[in-house]
């Protein structure tokens, strides 16, 4: 049944756009599109500014209809702090990722228990090449020629290299995430540094006044066995990224373990997010506006 109804997600989003419809989608289908925005609401909401462009190149033309995606769920979990540290100290140039990711990310019913029980699965079929090209689209900019055209430009005014490693363990909820990051600033930020930057960082989700953006997107825990899924998975109602074990790399320049609930701030919520942005951005009348 799957399968069979994921078939048929880029014929439905594209007719339901076509229709003048407005479509949150947390499948894979236009994520890769170029006139599509793959949107973190907790990162990038500046990418909201691609779908005037995408509405204008659509034939015909549309006045009201849209696709926006969200990320998948393992690469939504890095990219908050990795946006968080260019933020405060300038573009990356290295990040590796090596990946915990509960079952339920495979989806309903999941992982056979025989298989999962006692193991861990080193592979995830096309999880790694997802979070290191979908990173590069999330924390990239908008380009524009001088013939008004618009393109993600793909991290590409600062060559950002990633190596992701995934691995689907014995969790119900929540992605665990090891990052090691090499900065393009020389010397790069201590692990202090680093803590606070990230404990400081405000979405853009809450800044524009979204209901369901939690107050503090990374929570930073100074204890050295945190974060665990058990006890931080549900932080800010899953919404929030959790962040722990920040120190030197010996081989980069910081490392760090990442959180973030898959089901919640990894799907749904993400697109319940984007779609409060796109009312606040005015993308979507408001119903007294109507």
């Amino acid at each position: 049944m799957w399968q069979e109804t994921s078939v048929l997600f880029p014929v439905l989003e594209a007719e339901f756009r076509s229709a003048e419809l407005i479509v949150f989608s947390n499948a894979k289908n236009y994520r890769r599109d170029p006139l599509v925005p793959l949107i973190v609401p907790l990162i990038n909401a500046s990418h909201f500014a691609m779908v005037p462009h995408q509405r204008a190149l659509h034939s015909p033309p549309l006045k009201k209809g849209f696709i926006l995606t969200n990320a998948n769920c393992s690469t939504t979990g890095v990219v908050v702090p990795l946006a968080a540290l260019e933020k405060a100290f300038g573009p990356l140039e290295s990040c590796m990722i090596t990946t915990m990711q509960a079952i339920s990310g495979a989806g309903y019913p999941g992982i056979p228990s025989l298989d999962i029980l006692d193991n861990v699965v080193p592979y995830i079929s096309g999880e790694e090449e997802k979070i290191e090209w979908e990173t590069l689209k999330i924390l990239g900019g908008i380009a524009e020629d001088d013939n008004g055209q618009k393109a993600f430009d793909m991290h590409s005014r600062h060559p950002l290299r990633i190596s992701a490693s995934c691995n689907r363990v014995p969790v119900i909820e929540g992605h665990t995430e090891c990052v090691s990051v090499r900065f393009a600033r020389r010397p790069p930020p201590s692990p202090q540094q680093v803590r606070e930057a990230l404990a400081a960082y405000t979405s853009d989700a809450y800044a524009l006044g979204c209901p369901s953006a939690p107050r503090h997107t990374i929570f930073v825990h100074e204890e050295s066995d945190r974060p665990q899924p058990r006890l931080d998975r549900d932080y800010q109602m899953g919404a929030g990224v959790s962040i722990g074990r920040v120190r030197q790399c010996r081989v980069l320049d910081i490392k760090f373990v990442v959180l973030a609930n898959n089901v919640a701030i990894g799907a749904a919520t993400s697109s319940i997010l984007n779609a409060e942005l796109a009312v606040l951005k005015g993308y979507i009348p408001s119903v007294s506006a109507e």
